[in-house]
């Protein structure tokens, strides 16, 4: 069975930094891209980053790039999401998953999330 947990959340003030995880089991990151992906209230759930499946290419949404940063431990069946510069508007619960390529669909069902307050 699958499972993605997710953790690290928390109230941070504007510029400050957080380390999220997603604890994973059921698959193999040699087989399945993982991503990190964030819903604001009112808004549409958002791609954040992305770690491919194999090499461990790393993608990520323009509005973090440079402040954000994807890794994977496969020992621990882990990813991480290290978030630096944070700002009042990355304010979302956070979720991890993996996408079926760009289709916007996903392999497995969602987790908890969890929550990211940055205040200014």
């Amino acid at each position: 069975e699958v499972q993605l947990v997710e953790s690290g959340g928390a109230l941070v003030q504007a510029g400050g930094s957080l380390r999220l995880s997603c604890a994973t089991s059921g698959f193999s990151y040699d087989d399945y891209a993982v991503g990190w992906f964030r819903q604001a209230p009112g808004k549409e759930r958002e791609g954040v980053a992305c770690i491919s499946s194999g090499h461990g290419d790393t993608y990520y949404a323009d509005s973090v790039k440079g402040r954000f940063t994807i890794s994977r431990d496969k020992a621990k069946n882990t990813v991480y999401l290290q978030m630096n510069s944070l700002k009042p508007e990355d304010t979302a619960v956070y979720y991890c998953n993996a996408p079926i390529g760009y289709s916007g669909s996903f392999y497995f069902n969602w987790g908890q999330g969890t929550q990211v307050t940055v205040s200014s």
